[in-house]
């Protein structure tokens, strides 16, 4: 790996060597990528991240110089794949610039695929906020672009974070808006009730009884199969444990659900949330008795 190194810091010499010197005949911007990139393929065989990071921003700048956006756009790329390892910040920063590159090339796609790639960086980093805002725009590009099944798995996220916020009606308003979208699609209808059993978890974590009970009026006219559901009965059960202010019957429906569905960590983080506000309205009760 030491001699890939060396290898690396060789043909980056000589680069440099390129853009310091004259060109007669050739540009030596195109001689100065050509050594880049031999070295920052160099630095990726020896696992030498920032290394081979810095150098394919070099090479991005050469293409720049070119007017190649294309082609410094991909080097962008690269330099962040590489910075993913080891500077999540740097990694960041040349995934924008890359984004940038393609939004001008009219690269929809592409600048998609990036925006969802710096969000997932950022989810990485439990950094809710800022893999919302990147959802966002790699949602909204997909969208543009008709490829509505990964614009729709990045809503779901904005919605799963929103709720972890505590943002519960904007992600009560995706979760819905989703069902809707799948309920009449042959390949995306299996997926309805989980969609709204999410929207409905969000409802109690409002704690608005009449509202959830509305809710599930609404989801039944939504899906006339959703009330035969065991999701639905579960959220059913959840509003009048709810309601009646009683842990034990909410805490027997979740496992009644959960012994034949497990619930997975993101819902039982937002019952328990639930559960938690039920003990404490019995403790205010206990205290004014």
């Amino acid at each position: 790996m030491g001699d890939q190194v060396a290898r690396g810091e060789e043909f980056e010499k000589k680069a440099e060597k390129k853009l310091s010197g004259w060109a007669l005949f050739s540009s030596k911007y195109e001689d100065a990528a050509d050594f880049f990139e031999k070295a920052a393929n160099c630095f990726k065989l020896a696992k030498s991240w920032d290394q081979a990071g810095a150098t394919y921003v070099k090479l991005a700048n050469c293409h720049l110089k070119l007017d190649s956006k294309h082609e410094a756009a991909s080097a962008f790329a690269d330099a962040g794949h590489n910075y993913k390892k080891t500077n999540t910040r740097e990694a960041v920063s040349c995934l924008e610039q890359a984004v940038n590159l393609f939004l001008e090339n009219g690269r929809l796609n592409m600048s998609a695929r990036y925006y969802k790639e710096i969000a997932e960086i950022y989810e990485q980093e439990q950094n809710l906020e800022q893999a919302i805002a990147y959802y966002e725009k790699a949602a909204d590009l997909f969208l543009s672009e008709d490829v509505s099944t990964t614009a729709n798995q990045c809503k779901q996220k904005i919605a799963q974070f929103s709720a972890q916020l505590e943002k519960y009606p904007r992600a009560i308003e995706i979760f819905e808006d989703i069902a809707r979208q799948s309920v009449n699609n042959n390949l995306l209808k299996y997926g309805v009730r989980g969609h709204l059993l999410n929207a409905g978890i969000c409802q109690l974590c409002k704690g608005d009884v009449v509202a959830i009970n509305n809710a599930l009026e609404k989801y039944q006219d939504l899906d006339p199969s959703f009330s035969g559901t065991r999701e639905f009965k579960l959220l059913s059960d959840l509003a009048a444990a709810l309601d009646e202010e009683d842990i034990g019957k909410f805490t027997d429906a979740v496992k009644e659900y959960d012994s034949m569905t497990q619930l997975d960590a993101w819902r039982t983080t937002l019952l328990l949330r639930v559960k938690e506000s039920i003990k404490a309205k019995e403790l205010e009760e206990d205290d004014l008795t």
